[in-house]
């Protein structure tokens, strides 16, 4: 049985037909093309040559569309692909995709877990959004439970507010900082917890301890969790806290929503602030 490919431009197309073979007992062959003629629903086959009268069998799926079935494909298409977009960037108000990033650090002793936390929004009464809480970067402290095993039920928190991150930014090979926290400050539960961050340079000035010490007097703890920073993971670090500081304060919802024309009236309405640079 010869296989048959149909092209059509039109109301006419051409039936291909590959590898033709004899057939009947008039030895003719198949001419290699028909010409094909259509009219509504229906198909006519007009051979350009022959010797004899043959019976092909085949069946043709008419590829014409009415304007209806056309729209109807398209709309088809676009969900379709609407399913491989990308996300739509953060804004306020919205809740994309959750994506969990981090960089850890394994030693002998101990590991360190830093995380990103982004900033949180307020809505207003205009249906603008304002910056109520700033992010901040979370270290998660857990102490060695073996051989590369780590025991994260017993990890120990600290917050890194972005003035803190700051200061480790700007840390140099023989610079060191300390931070104090109270998570219970203003409060009734105030001095029974207590935090203290402390990142030092190491003796040789390969990288920075950070130590963390915790005493939770509401549970009973008081643990101390130290571990070395090489100058390579210190670098890894600071880099990733400078790259993310302008997120924690906020300030990419600003440059991703408004846009150009935005801006301008935004400029316009506030024109009577007397700016430093137009003194």
């Amino acid at each position: 049985m010869p296989s048959l490919n149909i092209t059509a431009s039109g109301g006419r197309g051409i039936l291909s037909i590959q590898n033709p073979q004899k057939l009947s007992s008039c030895n003719s062959t198949i001419p290699t093309s028909i010409l094909v003629t259509r009219r509504k629903n229906d198909v006519f086959l007009t051979a350009p040559y022959g010797k004899c009268s043959i019976n092909v069998s085949f069946s043709v799926k008419s590829q014409y569309l009415t304007p209806q079935e056309q729209r109807q494909q398209q709309q088809q298409q676009q969900r379709r692909f609407s399913s491989y977009e990308s996300p739509s960037p953060s804004q306020p108000g919205q809740s994309p995709p959750r994506v969990y990033v981090g960089y850890t650090i394994y030693k002998g002793k101990s590991a360190l877990a830093v995380e990103p936390r982004l900033p949180e929004f307020s809505p207003l009464e205009s249906g603008a959004f304002k910056l109520s809480k700033e992010g901040f970067v979370l270290l998660q402290f857990a102490p060695a439970a073996g051989m590369r095993q780590y025991d994260w039920s017993r990890k120990q928190l600290f917050s890194l507010s972005v003035t803190e991150i700051g200061n480790i930014i700007s840390l140099g090979p023989r610079d060191s900082c300390e931070f104090f926290h109270d998570p219970y400050k203003g409060r009734s539960e105030e001095g029974k917890v207590r935090k203290v961050l402390k990142v030092e340079p190491l003796p040789d000035g390969s990288g920075h301890f950070f130590n963390l010490s915790v005493q939770n007097k509401l549970i009973n703890v008081d643990e101390n969790i130290y571990i070395p920073i090489t100058k390579a993971e210190f670098t890894v670090l600071v880099t990733s806290f400078d790259f993310i500081l302008p997120y924690l304060l906020g300030w990419h919802t600003l440059a991703n929503s408004t846009s150009p024309e935005e801006m301008s009236r935004l400029n316009n309405a506030n024109s009577t602030v007397d700016y430093e640079w137009s003194r």
